[in-house]
């Protein structure tokens, strides 16, 4: 039980509970080691018990918090207190994106194409290190004060999809895909159908298949064409719509086949978002929108029903006139032998246990390999029944041969030398979190504590073991810049000799501004992009002649210098050079009496009006007694502003005066010229 003013870890103190969700709770704690604000999620009761699930979560979180990207909501640490399962997080003050969405009812093309960007780039930092969301949505996309996008749930989502799908995370079938919903293979074009949903939410404020049960709303993913978001708001720009349609193709086959290739479409979206240059390959017969077969509709159906039997089982569920007690824990069978578990934290192997004997297979979609999942997948396209038949007997006599070696094994009638082949689930619990206090074997090593030693030194330390070293840069305001900030895994963890240890080295204090690159010499689509890598956004660009040819069709202006300290979110201006041509201006306005400035002029004197480039070249000469004068002058060359004189004479009435020697001197009237200029500038034409 989590208590407010708690300390995990005796390092992590809960200040207060900030969220909560289908499967934790989320607090905001304080790290007095590092002294600095942290979320600490908390899983929920249900799933902490569940030891299978336990292993497949802690070895993902361990594998995210291996990855440092500035749009994941990193995860620092993970963690077991008297049960109770946590992972501590980067602490985003913010809002998620579906919160955003129902604040603003629907999002301009031009930010949602920006935060589709961001949302692309984390999901690919993560396909880049084999891990797979698997519940991309806009509950799991947070914006931060600052305008940061950073996605959340990496561990949890995929330890939920591998190993106990619930009816809170059906919550998600809004946003899942075709393969997904039928409970087949996912790989990172499934997080590409999800971003797909997420962005036709963003430009419409709803979503494109809705129903009255998960099972309705299922079926519309497999079954249903994909609706235009053009349908709701008439003026997407086609680009944007076709990226929407292709990543949300029913084959997997026929989406964006990486998230690089999503990326770049929705950068150049942003600079010429009305021309047609999605590429959709055309539908075959295997790909087409066809109607479900009543066999895949009664799976889709169990599938659901066991998932919210799972739930229930799994749930402590407590009123005035029924208590379900909580299921007791399952044992992890012992065993001990070389890690089965990837660095990405994905398992090769996957134990096949069943839940009283209820639990099917399909509920882990990772016991079933690719080349199984083609045979299905097969199977569902096509209509020869000799290929259903094959398929569903070779299936159950798999399934047989895989309950005989574990019923066996149980009972002690297979051996298979034990010690060397470990159970999966109890040698991802071992090897994942090794306890300091274990005895180590003659191949392991328990890890030096390197935090604040400098990365050298450290680096040496930990070589010196027989251990590797990863590097990753944070801001802190407490360690100094260079010094180890946190290490992963901990201090005391027996680790295998040559096994690698993350280090977090500090970049120091972390700061409010950020520094703008340089998009000179960029051509616009790259110069959006890296303004909002860097957390700024783009203005207008403009269009405009530049004397230097090598820059035609690039920027040649930016609003703020190249390095400059400005707040995030900053908008920068930018100017295309269209060639090196001449630029001509224009002036049109009115020029004033020069009483305006000289009060000793006389109304309807006449007067001559001068108007001249700034470098000397004369306009327009006008002689005048009646003011204003009107001037309307075009093809102005290499020139924005002018000079504007005006000529004119003034009368000084005469006077007497006395000289030295008291004689009168009387002074005739007379007239004097004089000038007066005015600046002004030119309209580009």
């Amino acid at each position: 039980m989590i208590k407010i003013g708690m300390m995990l870890g005796d390092r992590y103190e809960i200040l207060e509970k900030i969220g909560t969700g289908g499967m934790s709770d989320v607090y905001k704690a304080k790290d007095h080691k590092l002294n600095r604000p942290v979320a600490v999620k908390v899983l929920k009761q249900e799933f902490s018990e569940n030891a299978n699930f336990v292993s497949k979560f802690r070895a993902e979180a361990q594998a995210a918090a291996g990855m440092m990207h500035p749009n994941i909501v990193n995860v620092y640490d993970v963690g077991e207190e008297g049960g109770t399962q946590y992972i501590v997080m980067e602490l985003v003050e913010g809002i998620t994106l579906k919160k955003y969405i129902e604040k603003k009812s629907r999002l301009s093309v031009k930010e949602a194409t920006s935060i589709a960007i961001q949302v692309s780039m984390g999901i690919e930092a993560a396909h880049n290190n084999h891990i797979i969301h698997r519940d991309i949505k806009p509950q799991n996309i947070m914006i931060s004060k600052d305008g940061k996008v950073k996605v959340t749930d990496f561990g949890i989502a995929k330890a939920v999809s591998s190993n106990t799908i619930t009816s809170n995370v059906m919550g998600s079938v809004h946003y899942t895909s075709p393969e997904q919903a039928r409970g087949g293979y996912s790989d990172e074009k499934s997080d590409i159908y999800s971003l797909g949903i997420t962005l036709f939410e963003m430009l419409t404020g709803r979503v494109p298949f809705n129903g009255e049960t998960t099972v309705a709303i299922a079926i519309k993913h497999i079954q249903e064409p994909m609706p235009s978001p053009r349908t709701y708001v008439g003026d997407i720009p086609i680009s944007v719509e076709q990226i929407v349609l292709k990543c949300t193709q029913k084959s997997p086959d026929r989406r964006y086949q990486n998230m690089q290739e999503l990326i770049d479409d929705l950068k150049r979206s942003l600079m010429t978002p009305d021309i047609d240059f999605v590429k959709l390959d055309d539908p075959d017969e295997e790909a087409a929108t066809r109607a479900i077969s009543e066999e895949e509709l009664s799976e889709v159906r169990d599938r659901v029903r066991v998932r919210d039997e799972y739930e229930d089982e799994y749930s402590v569920r407590v009123n005035k006139e029924n208590v379900r007690p909580a299921p007791g824990k399952k044992q992890a069978s012992s065993g001990k032998g070389k890690n089965q578990t990837s660095r990405s934290g994905q398992s090769r192997n996957s134990s096949s246990g069943t839940r009283n004997g209820r639990r099917p297979d399909y509920i882990d979609d990772r016991k079933q390999s690719k080349s199984s999942q083609g045979g299905r997948n097969t199977r569902i396209s096509q209509t020869g029944d000799k290929i259903t038949t094959v398929a569903a007997v070779i299936a159950a006599v798999v399934i047989g041969i895989i309950i005989i070696v574990i019923v066996g094994r149980k009972i002690g009638l297979f051996d298979f030398n034990r010690s060397s082949e470990p159970d999966v689930a109890s040698a991802e619990i071992t090897e994942a979190t090794p306890s300091p206090d274990a005895e180590l074997s003659e191949n392991q090593v328990a890890t030096p504590d390197v935090i604040g030693m400098s990365f050298a030194e450290a680096v040496a330390t930990l070589n010196k073991e027989g251990l590797e070293v990863e590097k990753v840069e944070v801001p802190s305001d407490t360690v100094q810049k260079g010094n180890i900030v946190d290490q992963l895994p901990a201090a005391g963890v027996a680790v295998e000799r040559g096994s690698s240890v993350t280090l977090s080295v500090s970049t120091g204090a972390s700061q409010s501004k950020v520094h703008v690159p340089k998009l000179i010499g960029l051509d616009p689509m790259d110069a959006t992009a890296l303004l909002i890598e860097n957390g700024l956004q783009a203005g207008t660009i403009e269009e405009t002649t530049n004397p230097d040819e090598n820059l035609t069709g690039k920027i040649c202006y930016q609003s703020y210098t190249e390095d400059s300290a400005v707040d995030a979110g900053t908008v920068i201006d930018m100017k295309l050079s269209i060639g090196v041509g001449t630029v001509t201006y224009s002036y049109i306005g009115n020029i004033e009496s020069p009483s305006v400035e000289d009060g000793d002029y006389t109304s309807g004197t006449e007067a001559t009006v001068i108007l001249t480039t700034k470098s000397g070249v004369e306009l327009k000469r006008e002689n005048t007694s009646s003011f204003p004068v009107s001037m309307n002058i075009s093809g102005i060359a290499d020139s924005d502003s002018g000079v504007v004189s005006i000529i004119y004479k003034v009368s000084i009435p005469g006077t007497t005066t006395t000289d030295e020697n008291g004689n009168i001197i009387d002074i005739p009237a007379t007239t004097e010229e004089r000038t007066i200029t005015r600046t002004v500038d030119f309209i580009k034409e």
